[in-house]
């Protein structure tokens, strides 16, 4: 049984991480479905979400008034959630530059304040972005192409995460990663979650904005429901700095994770893929089976720790598995390891499973994260 075991939670973690590419790559050469661009010029809403952001709201703002978008078919908003500092007085001082402020008159949480920009906006299409995240000029124009495929509901853009430096760091890898996986879900089917960074959506996707759970990740979840579907767009690129501080990257993965748990599992009748097809198995692999997999590298872990002593093959891979957790766990310490590209792997992995463990830990606890805080990058 303690075999059975170990081999079942390394296959999970395996399939989590590797084998759900792999399978991806093999269903787009079976069954590719392109998505039908044209350069149209759509009525967009610019909707940016800040709290406290008076630091670098302003060079967001002058970022979004540099897009090369007819100006008589875009307007910016920006969704104040109950900001105490600077960031409202800023706001406005663009008013002349045709930006809008919709504020909520106390903090309740991002997806609340950008239901205030929902019900201010116009906008046929309508653009969400963090105040940490810039664009290239043409970033609106590209992410909204696709929008002339009317099987399309929702558009993510390509996330680029850089150091202080400009250079990927540990998290960038991570986020290649998660743009080859969402690249090879444009090309199955549709993706499973959006950049929460910068996403589009048709304004009629966001009829019913539920200000309790992500929005990157339920506005696909409601395209889905309505037959359309979300899509990447690899041209229009969001550029942030990653977080310096490991510690509050990893309070940021807590916090992301616990904000989606319960996302999936208030919409269980998803992963049916009699109703929902290829969705239905991309949903399950992409969210429930990568969270799971901390769980089952950690069962991985005692089993094989149970198990060293009855073989070489489990001696040699419990010595593996000790020196790769070592490597992380150093990588999280000291940024000597951290600066190494290929010790970054391991300390990115220790780093992803300890806190998607915590977020369990919590979420079985009955923690839940209704307020969103900013990262400060």
């Amino acid at each position: 049984m303690i075999e059975i075991a170990f081999w079942i939670s390394v296959a999970l973690v395996v399939y989590a991480y590797g084998g759900y590419p792999i399978a991806l790559a093999v269903v787009a050469r079976l069954r590719r479905r392109t998505v039908r661009k044209a350069d149209i010029r759509p009525r967009v809403s610019f909707i940016v979400t800040a709290y406290n952001e008076e630091g670098r709201i302003g060079e967001k703002l002058e970022n979004t008034l540099r897009q090369d978008y007819p100006r008589d078919r875009f307007e910016v908003i920006v969704a104040s959630d109950g900001s105490s500092d600077r960031t409202d007085d800023i706001v406005r001082s663009f008013a002349a530059h045709d930006v809008r402020l919709v504020r909520g008159s106390e903090r309740k949480g991002k997806e609340a304040a950008q239901k205030l920009a929902v019900a201010a906006a116009t906008g046929e299409v309508l653009v969400f972005s963090d105040a940490a995240t810039l664009l290239e000029p043409d970033g609106v124009a590209r992410i909204v192409r696709a929008f002339a495929d009317d099987t399309v509901g929702c558009v993510s853009s390509v996330d680029q995460a850089l150091d202080g430096n400009g250079r990927p760091s540990g998290e960038g890898l991570y986020v290649r990663y998660e743009m080859l996986l969402r690249r090879l879900e444009t090309k199955v089917g549709g993706l499973v979650g959006l950049s929460g960074s910068c996403f589009a959506v048709r304004r009629e996707v966001c009829r019913e904005w539920a200000i309790d759970v992500p929005s990157d990740f339920n506005t696909v979840l409601c395209a889905v429901r309505l037959g359309l579907r979300g899509v990447l767009e690899s041209d229009a690129v969001g550029y942030y700095k990653t977080l310096p501080d490991r510690s509050k990257e990893f309070e940021r993965k807590v916090r992301t994770i616990l904000r989606g748990i319960p996302v999936v599992m208030r919409n269980l009748s998803m992963l049916n893929p009699w109703r929902y097809g290829l969705f239905a198995w991309q949903l399950f692999s992409h969210k429930l089976c990568r969270w799971l997999a901390p769980v089952a590298t950690l069962v991985a872990f005692g089993t094989n720790a149970a198990l060293a002593t009855a073989s070489i093959l489990y001696l040699g891979i419990f010595v593996a598995q000790c020196g790769f957790y070592a490597v992380g766990v150093a990588g999280l310490f000291s940024q000597m390891v951290w600066r190494q590209t290929v010790l970054r792997v391991p300390a990115f992995f220790v780093l992803v499973t300890v806190s998607t463990l915590h977020a369990w830990y919590r979420y079985a606890r009955g923690h839940r994260v209704l307020m969103w805080a900013p990262s400060e990058r």
